[in-house]
C-alpha cells in the first residue's frame, strides 16, 4: 500500500446527506435489502471521504450518492436475480436501465419503476451537465458494463463454475465497477482526461491496473462474506485456490502478490509512458495537469479504499460499529484508527520492493536444460490446404521480390526452414491459391518484422528510431485514398503490397478496423523494445494482454473476419461471447509459441518476453513448476473456448436475434479459430525455427564462441525436447560477454544496482 490515506473534512455532511438521499429513494425502509443499521455500518460516506479526500462538500455528497446507488444495485441484484437464478428477468431488468443514461441530457427517460431506476435517473441528471459529451459516453459505457456483466456472475453461479484466472481478471474489471469509479475520479478531481488520449494504451493501462488492484483488494477482504455466506464464485482467492490447487491462505498470498504487481505497473506506466504520450499528442500544460490530477485521484482511491475496508462491517466479520477499530489478521494487520495509515506503509513497501526488484534482476542468456513439450489439450485435428507446395515457392519468390532476403536477417534457407506457408495452409485449409499466398505472406511479413525490430532497434536501444520508423509504417496503410510515401526497404515494400491486395477490396469501415489491428501489432513491438531497454520482465497481466498483439493474433482474426462481409452486426462482435471466444483462442496460440520458443528466446536471444519466464519470476518458482502452470492455464483457456462455443454463442444468437447467415458466419468463425490453433501447434512441431535456435544475426560475442550451437545438443531432440533433467544448471555469462549492469547510473546510485555475478541467480 504505497500511498497514505487522507480523509475529506466534509465526511459528516456526506453521512447526513447520503442517508437522507437513500431514504428518499426508498433504499432503507421498505426495500427488504437494507435497514438503517446496515446502511450506517457500511458507511459509504466514509468510503468516499477516504477515496476523494480533496473534493468539496457538494461534490462529495453527489459521489457518495453514486456509491450508495451502486452498492444497493449489487445487493438488490443478488437478492432478486442471483439467489433466484432468474437469468431472463435479469436481462430484461438490465436492458431497461440503458434508457436512464442518455448522453444528451435533453433526451426523455421512462418513468422509474424501482429504487435502482429512480436513483440512476436522479444521479445522471445531477452529474452529466458539468461533464463533456466524451466523458458522458465513457461513463455510460462503464456503468452499462458494470450492470450487464452481472449476468456473467449469474451464469457462473447457475453452472457452479469458477472462472480461470485470465478470464476472471478481464471480467472482474467490468462487473467490479472500478473503471466506473475511475470515471467518477475525473468528476471529483475536476480533471477530465483529454478525449484525444483517453483510448491510448497508457491511459487504458492506468485504468486497468487501478481496477485490478481495487478488485483484488476487495476480494481479499470479502472472501468469507462472498464465498461462504453468499455462494459467490467471482472471487480471486477462490479462483487461485481452484486453479493452483492450494490452500486458502496460499491463494490469498498469491492474490496479494498480483495486487502488488499491478500497483508496480501503475507506477511504471505513470513515470515511463505518460511523458512520451504528452509529447506525442502535444498536450498543453493544463491538460497535462489534469491528467496528473486524475492519476493522483486514482492513488487516493487505492489508499482510501483500503482504509474503508479496514473499518466497514460490510466485509470483515467481527468489525465494530462506525468509528470502531476492527482487528484484521494476517496481511491486513497493522496500527488501526483514523490517521494511522502512514504507519502501515513501511511493511508493505518493503514486501513490495522484493517483488519489484526481482523483475529487473534476471540474468540473460542462461543455458536451458532439455525439457519435454507437454501434451496440450487441443481438441482439433489439423487440416492442410492442398495448394501448400505452390504457396511455399510463391512465398520465397515474394520475399525475394520485396527484399526480405537481402537485408542480412533472413536468407532463403531460413525462410524455407521456418515454413510459414505450412502455418498458413493449416489456418486456411479451404482457401484459394491466391488467398493462401496472401495469408502466408502476411505471416512472413509479421514474423520478419518481429525479428527485425530486436536486431535493428533493440540491440542499439534506439527506441526513438523505432518510434519514428513505426509511425512511418502506419502511413503506408491509407484508408480513404490519402497519399502514402514511397517504400524504401523490405518491410515497407512488403506492407505496401499486402495492404493494397488485402484492404483494397474492403469497405472503408472494415479497412479501418483492419488497419487498427496492424497498428496494435506494431505498437506492441515498441512495448517489447521498451521493456528490453529497461531490462524489465513484464507484469503477468500486462504481458498476457500485450502478447495477443505481439503474436499477431488480432491481425489473424481480422483476416478471418473478411469473409463475413456485412452479415454479422458489429454488436455481435462486441458481445462477451465473441470476445471471450477470440481471446481464449488467441491465448492458447501464443502460449504454444512461448513453450516451444523458450530455449531459443531465453538462452540464445536473451529475451524477457516469454510466459514461462514471467511465471517463474512472479511465483519465484523453477522452470518445471512454471511449465506446469502454463500448461494448466492453456488447458483452462481452451476449455473456456469450448464452453463459449457450445453455450454462450447460441445464447447470444437468440438474444440478438441474429439472422441465419450471421449465425452461419460466426459458427464458421469458431471453426476457423479451432483450425488456427491446430495449425499453430502443427507448425511448431514441424518447422525448424525452434529446433536449432541459432541467432539469426549473432551478437558480436556469439561469433566464434560456440555459444550458438549449429546442431541440437546430445540428448536434445527437435524443439529442445528430451528427457527432463532434474538437475538445475547454474546460469553463467557467455564467454566474451562484457558485464552489463542494469539499473540507475550516476553518482550516488551504486546501492540501487544489485550485483550480478556469473553463476549466481538473483531472486
Amino acid at each position: 500500500m504505497p500511498y497514505p490515506a487522507r480523509l475529506n473534512p466534509h465526511l459528516e455532511g456526506a453521512r447526513v446527506h447520503s442517508k437522507a438521499w437513500a431514504r428518499g429513494m426508498r433504499m432503507i425502509e421498505g426495500s427488504n435489502i437494507w435497514d438503517e443499521h446496515d446502511f450506517d455500518s457500511h458507511d459509504y460516506a466514509l468510503l468516499c471521504a477516504y477515496t476523494h479526500p480533496d473534493c468539496g462538500g457538494p461534490q462529495l455528497d453527489l459521489v457518495t450518492d453514486w456509491y450508495v446507488w451502486v452498492f444497493f444495485f449489487d445487493d438488490h441484484f443478488l437478492d432478486v436475480f442471483k439467489r433466484t437464478h432468474d437469468t431472463a428477468g435479469a436481462k430484461a431488468y438490465l436492458e431497461r436501465l440503458r434508457a436512464f443514461m442518455p448522453v444528451d441530457p435533453g433526451t426523455p427517460i421512462p418513468e422509474p419503476t424501482n429504487q435502482v431506476e429512480e436513483g440512476l435517473a436522479d444521479l445522471w441528471a445531477r452529474t452529466v451537465p458539468s461533464m463533456s459529451p466524451a466523458w458522458r459516453e465513457r461513463f455510460a459505457a462503464s456503468t452499462q458494463a458494470l450492470l450487464e456483466e452481472s449476468l456473467w456472475e449469474l451464469a457462473n453461479i447457475n453452472e457452479g463454475r469458477v472462472a480461470n484466472p485470465v478470464e476472471y481478471i478481464e471480467m472482474r474489471r467490468k462487473v467490479g465497477g472500478a473503471p466506473w469509479s475511475a470515471n467518477l475520479v475525473e468528476y471529483a478531481a475536476n480533471a477530465e482526461v483529454p478525449a484525444v488520449i483517453a483510448a491510448s494504451r497508457p491511459m487504458r493501462v492506468l485504468k486497468d491496473t487501478f481496477a485490478d488492484a481495487v478488485h483484488l483488494r476487495n476480494d481479499l477482504f470479502s472472501y468469507q462474506r462472498e464465498v461462504e455466506n453468499e455462494g459467490e464464485n467471482a472471487n480471486a482467492v477462490l479462483v487461485f485456490e481452484k486453479f493452483l490447487g492450494c490452500a486458502t491462505q496460499e491463494a490469498a498470498d498469491s492474490v496479494n502478490e498480483l495486487l502488488t504487481s499491478r500497483l508496480h505497473q501503475f507506477e511504471h506506466t505513470t513515470f515511463t509512458e505518460l511523458p512520451p504520450l504528452f509529447a506525442e499528442y502535444g498536450l498543453d500544460p493544463q491538460s497535462r495537469i489534469d491528467v496528473m490530477a486524475y492519476v493522483k485521484g486514482l492513488q487516493d482511491w487505492q489508499s482510501g479504499g483500503h482504509e474503508w475496508h479496514m473499518r466497514s462491517s460490510r466485509y470483515m466479520n467481527g468489525a465494530t460499529e462506525v468509528g470502531g477499530t476492527p482487528t484484521v489478521p494476517g496481511v491486513l494487520a497493522g496500527p488501526q484508527g483514523i490517521g494511522t495509515s502512514a504507519a502501515r506503509m513501511l511493511p508493505g513497501l518493503v514486501a513490495g520492493l522484493n517483488s519489484g526488484l526481482r523483475r529487473y534482476t534476471h540474468v540473460p542468456f542462461q543455458p536451458v536444460a532439455p525439457y519435454e513439450i507437454p501434451d496440450f489439450h487441443l481438441p482439433f485435428e489439423p487440416r492442410l490446404n492442398p495448394h501448400l507446395d505452390g504457396a511455399r515457392d510463391n512465398l520465397v519468390e515474394w520475399s525475394r521480390r520485396t527484399g526480405i532476403l537481402d537485408e542480412g536477417i533472413w536468407d532463403e534457407r531460413a525462410l524455407r526452414d521456418f515454413d510459414l506457408a505450412l502455418c498458413a495452409a493449416g489456418i486456411a485449409p479451404v482457401a484459394s491459391p491466391e488467398q493462401l499466398d496472401l495469408g502466408a505472406q502476411w505471416l512472413a511479413w509479421g514474423t520478419y518484422g518481429d525479428d527485425y525490430y530486436p536486431v535493428v532497434f533493440g540491440r542499439s536501444l534506439d527506441q526513438a528510431g523505432a518510434k519514428v520508423y513505426t509511425e512511418r509504417l502506419k502511413t503506408l496503410m491509407p484508408v480513404d485514398g490519402e497519399a502514402a510515401p514511397a517504400a524504401t526497404d523490405a518491410i515497407e515494400r512488403g506492407l505496401v503490397d499486402l495492404w493494397a491486395r488485402t484492404a483494397g477490396p474492403m469497405p472503408t469501415a472494415s479497412r479501418r478496423r483492419f488497419r487498427r489491428a496492424v497498428h496494435d501489432m506494431l505498437d506492441s513491438w515498441l512495448w517489447e523494445l521498451a521493456n528490453s531497454a529497461q531490462h524489465r520482465i513484464p507484469d503477468p497481466v500486462d504481458y498476457i494482454e500485450m502478447r495477443r498483439h505481439t503474436f499477431g493474433s488480432d491481425l489473424t482474426k481480422s483476416l478471418s473476419r473478411l469473409t463475413h462481409g456485412d452479415v454479422v452486426p458489429e454488436q455481435a462482435y462486441r458481445s462477451r461471447a465473441v470476445r471471450a471466444m477470440e481471446n481464449s483462442a488467441a491465448d492458447v496460440g501464443w502460449m504454444i509459441n512461448d513453450v516451444f520458443s523458450y530455449r531459443k528466446e531465453i538462452e540464445v536471444e536473451g529475451e524477457l518476453h516469454n510466459l514461462l519466464l514471467v511465471v517463474q519470476n512472479f511465483f519465484g518458482c523453477d522452470f518445471e513448476h512454471a511449465l506446469d502452470v502454463v500448461n494448466d492455464l492453456m488447458t483452462s483457456r481452451m476449455r473456456e473456448f469450448e464452453r463459449v462455443v457450445s453455450t454462450e454463442l447460441p445464447a447470444m444468437y437468440r438474444d440478438l436475434e441474429l439472422s441465419s447467415a450471421a449465425r452461419e458466419a460466426l459458427d464458421g468463425y469458431a471453426v476457423a479459430l479451432g483450425d488456427w490453433n491446430a495449425a499453430i501447434l502443427k507448425w511448431h512441431q514441424e518447422c525448424k525455427r525452434y529446433a536449432d535456435p541459432r541467432p539469426l544475426v549473432p551478437f558480436p560475442w556469439q561469433v566464434g564462441t560456440g555459444f550458438a550451437p549449429t546442431a541440437p545438443r546430445p540428448g536434445v531432440g527437435a524443439f529442445g525436447q528430451g528427457v527432463r533433467s532434474g538437475a538445475a544448471r547454474a546460469p553463467v555469462e557467455p564467454a566474451g560477454v562484457p558485464r552489463v549492469r542494469y539499473g540507475p547510473k550516476g553518482l550516488g546510485t551504486s546501492a540501487a544496482r544489485p550485483t550480478v555475478r556469473a553463476g549466481v541467480t538473483v531472486h
